[in-house]
C-alpha cells in the first residue's frame, strides 16, 4: 500500500489547530508527538491557505525548550544563529545545519551505545567529539567554493591541473565578506579547542 502524503493541519483565527486526518482539534504537544513518531504534516492558515508549517514547528521547539530539563539549544548557539540572519553566510547555514542533523540522526543508535558503554570520560561529550569534528571539517571544506582550486594541507594555493594555464588571480573579496569568513573560521577553531579540552576531562 502506497504511503499517504503529509497530514493537513489547519490553524484557525482562535489559534486552534485542526487535524483533518483524524477530524479532531490538536495541541502543539500533539504535533510534537507526531513529529517524534515520524508522522509528516503541513500546517495551513485556515483563512488564507498560507503554509505556516515553519512557524508552527518553531513554536513547538519554543514549547519544548521551556520545559524543565529539556533545553537543547545553547545560548551561544542561538546568539550566533541570530548573527547569521542578513549575513553573507546566511545561504550556507541552512544546508550545513540540515547535513549536520541528518548525520546525527543516522548515527544516533551508535551514539546511544557509546553513551551507555563509555567509562572514565565525560559521557556527554566524548561520543560526539568525532561526529562534531567531521561536521567542522565538512563546513571548512565548504569554503573551498571561494577559491578556484582550494588549498593544500599546508595552506598554500593548489596548482592548476596539468596541461592548463593557471587562471588570473581572483579579484579581492569585499572587506565585509572576507572579515565574515575569517570570523567564522576563528569561531570554528575555538569550538574545536573547546571540544578537545572537554574530551581530556
Amino acid at each position: 500500500m502506497a504511503k499517504s502524503g503529509p497530514v493537513t493541519i489547519k490553524k484557525y483565527a482562535n489559534r486552534r489547530l485542526y487535524n483533518t486526518g483524524t477530524s479532531t482539534y490538536v495541541t502543539l504537544e500533539d504535533l510534537a508527538s507526531m513529529v517524534k513518531a515520524g508522522e509528516d504534516f503541513l500546517v495551513y492558515d485556515a483563512k488564507t491557505g498560507e503554509d505556516i508549517t515553519r512557524s508552527v514547528l518553531t513554536q513547538i521547539i519554543f514549547e519544548q525548550e521551556n520545559k524543565d530539563g529539556q533545553k537543547m539549544l545553547p545560548v551561544s548557539f542561538l546568539r550566533q544563529l541570530i548573527r547569521f540572519y542578513g549575513d553573507s553566510m546566511q545561504l550556507l547555514v541552512p544546508r550545513y545545519l540540515e547535513m549536520s542533523i541528518d548525520s546525527l540522526s543516522k548515527e544516533q543508535d551508535k551514539l546511544r551505545q557509546q553513551l551507555a558503554s563509555t567509562l572514565g570520560v565525560n559521557p556527554l561529550t566524548a561520543p560526539f567529539e568525532q561526529h562534531i569534528r567531521r561536521n567542522m571539517e565538512m563546513f571548512e571544506r565548504a569554503f573551498s567554493m571561494f577559491s578556484p582550486f582550494g588549498k593544500r594541507e599546508d595552506g598554500s594555493p593548489a596548482e592548476a591541473p596539468a596541461g592548463e594555464a593557471a587562471p588570473e588571480p581572483p579579484a579581492a573579496a569585499p572587506a565585509s565578506e572576507a572579515s565574515d569568513l575569517d570570523e567564522l573560521k576563528n569561531q570554528l577553531a575555538a569550538m574545536q579547542k573547546k571540544i578537545e579540552g572537554l574530551s581530556r576531562k
